[in-house]
């Protein structure tokens, strides 16, 4: 049987974009656990974001935050050493961005180069976050408690959006679209992060003599998904909130989920573990399920 690994962006797919619930994406989740399956949550979120949602889910997998920032690992979930990781709290922490203050810095040198205002976490209250986000009061105070990624609105035509792009290129970093924000970040983004962590659990489950044949799926909605969804075999994506697909998005044996947020990240879960039997007895190699 294969080992099912799954990588998951969090709003607008495992959570509602309005009410940021999951209750719809429960039959799934429950599955996921009865078959013991990994679920590493992949999120332009901060690591202070995550936690309490984890509590809520149950969730004691690996995790991977603000855009692929960095790897947060649960201490005890591998049984090996990581390189170059940090300890912090319960966790080791394996990072890949750019430290916060300085993208902070970029992006007021890139205001002043396009004279146009760009609005960046850091420059927003917590009132103004609640009310650009939906947020409440206490998810806005953990959703600017940021280390790598500084998400940023920009005022002006779609042309000054693209000029602030070329900017941040210019400088030797990234950017991308969420939701809502543009994020600004270092060199690296979700799709870096998930391949890392694939190594790990395929370190983890050699050792463990169960590395038969990993199939890894990976859940978003929108373009800074997009590494993510190159780095596994599955690439699933959700409709957004008016049941349309990312237009930007078009890739080799794309599944698109048969519904909005939570409730076609459940339909589309379901639908590729039901094909386990199916996969095991007739598997060609390419690690993939018919489409």
């Amino acid at each position: 049987m294969p080992q099912y690994l799954i990588f998951t962006d969090l709003d607008g797919c495992l959570l509602d974009s309005q009410s940021y619930s999951f209750d719809a994406a429960r039959p799934a989740l429950e599955e996921i656990q009865a078959r013991n399956i990994p679920v590493v949550l992949v999120s332009s979120k901060t690591r202070a974001e995550i936690e309490p949602l984890r509590e809520q889910l149950n969730h004691h997998d690996p995790f991977i935050v603000e855009n692929g920032g960095a790897i947060v690992v649960p201490l005890g979930t591998f049984d090996f050493p990581l390189d170059r990781t940090r300890r912090r709290e319960d966790y080791q922490i394996i990072e890949f961005g750019t430290p916060y203050a300085m993208l902070r810095d970029v992006l007021k040198q890139i205001e002043e180069a396009v004279c146009t205002p760009l609005k960046g976490f850091g420059d927003l209250s917590i009132d103004e976050l609640m009310r650009a986000t939906g947020l409440n009061r206490e998810a806005a105070i953990r959703a600017k408690l940021r280390e790598y990624d500084e998400p940023y609105l920009v005022a002006g035509p779609p042309s000054i959006a693209e000029e602030v792009g070329r900017q941040i290129m210019l400088r030797g970093l990234r950017w991308t679209k969420g939701g809502r924000f543009f994020h600004l970040t270092g060199s690296h983004d979700k799709g870096l992060a998930v391949l890392r962590l694939l190594e790990c659990y395929r370190e983890r489950w050699h050792r463990e003599n169960r590395l038969d044949h990993i199939v890894t799926i990976g859940i978003g909605d929108n373009m800074n998904d997009l590494p993510l969804l190159l780095a596994v075999d599955h690439p699933v994506l959700v409709q957004k909130g008016d049941g349309s697909y990312d237009p930007g998005i078009s890739l080799p044996r794309l599944i698109r989920a048969p519904g909005v947020g939570p409730v076609g990240w459940n339909a589309a879960v379901l639908q590729l573990l039901a094909h386990t039997g199916q996969e095991a007895g007739t598997r060609t190699g390419s690690g993939r399920f018919p489409a």
